[in-house]
């Protein structure tokens, strides 16, 4: 009787602990995470689970072994982990789950989150996993809104964000500052190099200068596994908090994906991250954010986009202008963009070359007719 009653007693003071370390005094979010798949075994998993328990998070592990702190749910295989997984998820047993793979649909990504190294400030990578459109700059843009929603969720009022220098970057900051001027608010960042804006390059992310990161998947991914690997060598990711939660549009399971590669701090951190998620009511921002993008009218400038290339200024169909010295730069212009772009000024007798700088793609004009092409470019939607 007298063990029954310590016990208690010693639960009672590790809650009041967890609670005053975690600000929950309510239910602790619960989260489960698949134990079968990791590179590094199960054991990584389960202690990656013990460490998110002794934080404040409700932690069911789905797998074989287990811990004091960590529920258990037994399953014999991958298959098994995963049909249990959605249980779980279907009957409300759980808030949310971590797990090393999952089958979004199309609209649906996930936002990461890594730790700079230059600040240790916590940068949120849109996306990392999962397609948010078919379309490249759509879904860049999406990405963007998602991002967004999910540091919202995380506390951050007002993210900054910045976007990557990566293919589809500049059409993205059109259509966002144009979504701006339209209503729904974003806060641009400013990149730490010496010719500022809101596109950033890679030191950006190391010197954390927005709170949301704006990119596509494919290379979201290969950001959250350098960041959370250099320090390892590449087959441990020890720093962070995963590929995040999948974010869309009438969406509303919270999944967390990590890698197989992913170490325990990691996986701690995703279940973290996940139940932070959850404390931040993150399905009610979602769904206010949504609102106002699309009152907004989000859609038809993503519509509107598409629409601005014409076919009848290729750079096949129009001759070039006599050849003049060129030595005014125009920079701004998406890389896709660029030989259509010089096509326009063409046929509208300015000769240009295309270029590349250190900033990215520009137009090269002479001096004389800088002003009038970036005019012609800017109506054209090329530039802002």
């Amino acid at each position: 009787m007298a063990n029954t009653v310590e016990k208690i007693v010693a639960d009672t003071f590790l809650q009041l602990a967890q609670a005053l370390e975690t600000g929950s005094f309510g239910q602790n979010p619960r989260i489960a995470v698949t134990g079968l798949g990791s590179e590094h075994g199960e054991a990584n998993v389960l202690e990656g689970a013990v460490m998110a328990a002794k934080k404040g998070a409700d932690v069911t592990l789905i797998g074989t072994m287990t811990h004091p702190l960590v529920k258990t749910v037994k399953v014999e295989d991958e298959e098994q982990v995963h049909k249990t997984m959605e249980q779980l998820l279907d009957s409300g047993e759980v808030d949310g789950v971590v797990t090393m793979h999952y089958p979004f649909p199309i609209g649906v990504s996930t936002v990461g989150r890594v730790i700079s190294p230059a600040n240790g400030r916590h940068i949120y990578i849109a996306n990392t996993t999962g397609t948010s459109s078919s379309d490249r700059i759509e879904g860049m843009v999406r990405n963007a809104i998602y991002g967004i929603i999910t540091a919202k969720a995380c506390g951050i009022e007002e993210p900054t964000v910045g976007i990557l220098n990566v293919d589809g970057a500049r059409q993205t900051e059109q259509i966002l500052k144009q979504l701006d001027a339209a209503g729904y608010p974003i806060h641009f960042a400013t990149s730490k190099r010496a010719d500022g804006g809101c596109v950033f390059r890679g030191n950006d992310l190391l010197t954390g200068a927005a709170d949301v990161i704006v990119t596509d998947s494919l290379t979201g991914n290969i950001l959250v596994k350098m960041m959370s690997a250099y320090t390892t060598g590449g087959s441990y990711e020890s720093v962070g908090f995963g590929y995040g939660p999948g974010i869309g549009e009438d969406y509303d399971r919270l999944v967390m994906i990590v890698s197989r590669a992913s170490g325990a701090p990691v996986i701690a951190g995703a279940i973290e991250y996940a139940a932070e998620l959850v404390r931040g009511n993150y399905k009610a921002v979602a769904a206010k954010e949504f609102a106002a993008v699309k009152k907004a009218g989000l859609q038809k400038l993503i519509d509107a986009k598409k629409k601005t290339k014409q076919a009848d200024t290729s750079a096949d169909e129009v001759k070039a202008p006599p050849k003049e010295i060129v030595t005014a730069a125009i920079p701004g212009i998406e890389v896709m963009d660029l030989e259509d772009a010089v096509a326009s000024l063409w046929k509208a007798g300015i000769y240009a070359e295309s270029g590349m700088g250190c900033t990215g793609p520009m137009v090269m004009v002479s001096d004389a007719k800088l002003e009038e092409a970036s005019g012609i470019l800017r109506k054209a939607g090329y530039i802002q």
